[in-house]
């Protein structure tokens, strides 16, 4: 479990790296707006991206929203699968993008409902399957960051 939530960190530090928000009406890649709200919104539950903050993997905000989480078209560079973080999760990846530590006081969710891209869990920078190394895609799913790791004694990390 812990290198999955390591993982994810890794898969959005790219997208952190540069916290300068704007608003455009067209962004860099040329798709407007809507173009990437649309799939931003299918990261969580209708309930959450519906009020969210819809942001381009660059950090562009496309929609400010106004209950606190965050939601993306694409879980970092390269990718077409969305994910939506509440507060938690962004200050992790804002701390990962950093490579600060981070440590959390609650627990932070992050939705991906649209499932991920494949990665090797066992070492979230690699970004070339080598034979021997178990690669994985996720389907829908959410991530948690929790603040006592001990909260996960007992849940199996297997693949």
């Amino acid at each position: 479990m812990r290198g999955l939530m390591i993982r994810f960190i890794v898969v959005m530090s790219t997208a952190f790296a540069v916290f300068g928000m704007t608003t455009a009406s067209v962004t860099a890649e040329g798709q407007s707006k809507q173009a990437k709200i649309a799939p931003a919104m299918q990261a969580a539950p209708p309930s959450i991206s519906k009020h969210a903050t819809i942001m381009d993997v660059d950090g562009t905000v496309l929609r400010q929203g106004t209950n606190g989480w965050h939601c993306m078209p694409a879980s970092g560079t390269g990718s077409t699968h969305p994910m939506c973080n509440d507060e938690v999760w962004m200050r992790a990846l804002d701390a990962f993008s950093k490579k600060a530590d981070f440590k959390s006081d609650r627990i932070g969710i992050s939705y991906m409902l649209a499932g991920d891209d494949l990665v090797n869990n066992a070492d979230p920078f690699d970004a070339r399957r080598d034979p021997g190394e178990v690669w994985v895609q996720e389907g829908p799913h959410l991530m948690i960051i929790v603040p006592d790791p001990k909260m996960l004694e007992g849940i199996s990390d297997s693949r």
